[in-house]
């Protein structure tokens, strides 16, 4: 038994977590995918569950991406400081470039909907009274040179979106303030 674990710990080292296959087209430029690309077409889909975001065109899936999360992948976001994703149907509100992971989208949390299970969470004693709800949510890169911690499924933001830098810097070019974001678990 333990000869099986010490080569299930080495298959692991020597192929990361992430692997090209399980994402749709990501040995392709967006260019290459789309041609004349109408910003108005695009969306957005996260899947939690799958640590991937999808780009949709006219709804239809273009190319995905592998992401990683906040350090509590598996919860909806109920509160500031939980760690988690949030949740739900959210747009873009802003975008620029930062200085500490290359480029921030950063979406409309919390929206009323956002509001309604943080106020339930309250109600039912989930979460303290005193909880705020939190924001500054968005999708970016990661600190320079640190495209492994994509690679080895590593959550360590505080409920942001994370991918490679040359990942957000192509998604970036694509959206414009109102792209629709689906986050699933």
């Amino acid at each position: 038994m333990r000869l099986i674990f010490i080569i299930a710990m080495v298959v692991l080292l020597i192929y990361p977590i992430f692997s090209q296959e399980n994402y749709l087209n990501y040995d392709k430029q967006l260019s290459e995918l789309i041609q004349d690309i109408d910003k108005d077409s695009i969306s957005i889909l996260i899947e939690k569950s799958e640590y991937k975001l999808t780009i949709l065109y006219n709804d239809k899936r273009i190319k995905s991406y592998p992401v990683v999360f906040g350090s509590n992948p598996n919860d909806d976001k109920l509160k500031q400081g939980d760690s988690c994703t949030p949740e739900g149907i959210f747009k873009v509100r802003a975008f620029y470039p930062h200085k500490s992971w290359s480029k921030f989208i950063w979406i409309d949390y919390p929206t009323a909907n956002s509001w309604e299970k943080h106020n339930s969470a309250k109600s039912n004693g989930t979460i303290p009274q005193s909880a705020s709800i939190g924001g500054e949510i968005g999708i970016h890169g990661v600190p320079e040179g640190y495209d492994n911690m994509i690679d080895e499924k590593y959550n360590w933001t505080l409920g942001c979106i994370s991918l490679k830098n040359v990942d957000v810097n192509e998604i970036y070019k694509l959206i414009k303030v109102g792209t629709k974001i689906e986050i699933r678990h």
